[in-house]
């Protein structure tokens, strides 16, 4: 793999969340006005703000510990395939902590395995359905 390829500094934002624009997605917690504008005009359907389906993506905000419990409660949200990314506060001193918030997730039965930059105040972490809590397709 060369240097290039590594380098996602190029990528938007919205490139290295997954978004497509045939991404369904839902929005747990409060958005910044003008990420889910960005994000809408991106988007084939406009994403859902009350969630009651399953979606490709589950955009989920925490900007205080008590939002933690956001994150159990938006795994039903989630295909077996599916990604939810948990917009964070990054930064020494942050509450909740890094820590705290892959505690969380890990409670909620996921794996992260992604991180990105989302803004100067917030960390976006990707949360999985572990490969082995995943149904196996049908033959």
């Amino acid at each position: 793999m060369s240097h290039a390829e590594r380098n996602y500094a190029h990528r938007s934002l919205f490139d290295k969340l997954g978004v497509t624009a045939a991404s369904r997605i839902a929005l747990v917690g409060p958005h910044d006005e003008a990420f889910v504008d960005e994000l809408n005009v991106r988007l084939a359907k406009a994403a859902i703000v009350r969630p009651r389906a399953t979606y490709d993506l589950v955009f989920v905000r925490v900007d205080r510990p008590l939002d933690l419990a956001r994150i159990a409660a938006s795994v039903k949200y989630l295909k077996p395939e599916s990604a939810l990314w948990v917009f964070h506060p990054k930064g020494r001193g942050a509450s909740p902590a890094d820590a705290e918030v892959r505690a969380a997730g890990l409670a909620a039965g996921l794996v992260d395995n992604k991180i990105s930059a989302y803004s100067d105040t917030h960390t976006a972490t990707r949360y999985v359905i572990p490969l082995t809590r995943r149904p196996t397709p049908s033959s």
